[in-house]
């Protein structure tokens, strides 16, 4: 793994900065300074990740709360949320943070970071899109006293000073950036999560959510490339709503007008269960799986934040109201 992110690192000649995921972390009692991730950060905006909260302490109270109190502690949490734009409480001796991370990718001379031999794969892959294999962040516990190795240290050391530039960005974006150096001067690499990145002009646009591991990322490009991309092309109705009906199915037959053209998906679907790939092209579109890394800042009082000029929005009601 050090050899993987030795040749990554030397390879690297940008990065690039996608922007901030975010997710929720919580503190027990006497357990400064670490902090445990009870909500993957990947939420595209800070109020995401609340309402995920939100639903974590409700569904807390409906099932597992012990006693009356217990349940109205949690329920008071969670009408809070429902109310207020909330970035940090304390419940049941608990305490709860929206934490927010930046999301970047390292460019090469071969472009964006595809997986490295060392990331995990399965043994024996399972392609059943009902079954995931693993989800982000599960058990992650958040240590800035754990040991790191000597690339983790090398760019956590180069991150340090990662920051918004440049006249794209609004100006309280850019200054606020600037103040999180001073307020949460140390970085925490968290572990990296995987994308589909589709390129069909001149640049790469995202073209999935993130998953936790690369064979979870082709599962999903293949469900992409045999049942979605040709029903958006019109190679199939989208009446043909049964799973069954795909890109595989349909060049089986062989009798469809659209068999030839739907032949190229399957075919370039195949390619990512018998090659494990991680670049294909096809109707003329490049999709490629992204090596997408997360860097946490952090401060005296733990993991940072959302910033003021992050993206607002109203919070939403999780679940119907539980008695109290």
């Amino acid at each position: 793994m050090e050899a993987d992110a030795l040749a990554a690192a030397l390879d690297v000649n940008a990065v690039l900065v996608r922007g901030p995921l975010f997710g929720v972390a919580a503190q027990d009692a006497g357990e400064a300074p670490r902090w445990r991730v009870v909500v993957a950060v990947e939420a595209g905006c800070p109020q995401q990740a609340r309402d995920s909260l939100n639903s974590l302490l409700w569904f807390r109270a409906k099932d597992e709360a012990q006693s009356t109190a217990e349940r109205r502690a949690l329920l008071a949490a969670v009408a809070r949320l429902e109310s207020e734009c909330v970035d940090e409480l304390t419940v049941l001796q608990t305490r709860y943070r929206v934490v927010r991370a930046e999301e970047y990718a390292g460019l090469g001379q071969d472009g964006i970071e595809q997986p490295r031999p060392t990331d995990p794969e399965p043994a024996v892959p399972n392609w059943d899109r009902g079954k995931q294999e693993a989800r982000i962040d599960d058990g992650l516990v958040l240590d800035p006293e754990a040991p790191v190795t000597p690339l983790q240290a090398a760019e956590q050391l180069a991150l340090r000073d990662l920051d918004y530039a440049g006249a794209r960005f609004p100006e309280d974006v850019r200054r606020n950036s600037q103040e999180a150096l001073t307020t949460h001067p140390d970085v925490m690499l968290l572990p990296p999560v995987f994308r589909i990145v589709e390129k069909d002009g001149p640049g790469w646009k995202i073209g999935s959510g993130a998953h936790a591991t690369a064979h979870d990322t082709r599962k999903t490009l293949d469900f992409s490339l045999t049942w979605l991309e040709p029903r958006q092309r019109g190679l199939i109705p989208w009446g043909a709503d049964d799973r069954a009906v795909d890109a595989r199915a349909v060049a089986a037959e062989g009798t469809d007008p659209a068999a030839g053209e739907l032949a190229e998906y399957a075919q370039a679907a195949d390619r990512l269960r018998t090659e494990r790939a991680n670049r294909i092209e096809v109707g003329g579109t490049v999709y490629q799986i992204c090596r997408a890394r997360r860097l946490l800042r952090w401060g005296p009082d733990g993991p940072e934040g959302p910033r003021p000029s992050d993206t607002k929005q109203p919070p939403t009601r999780a679940a119907s109201p539980l008695p109290r």
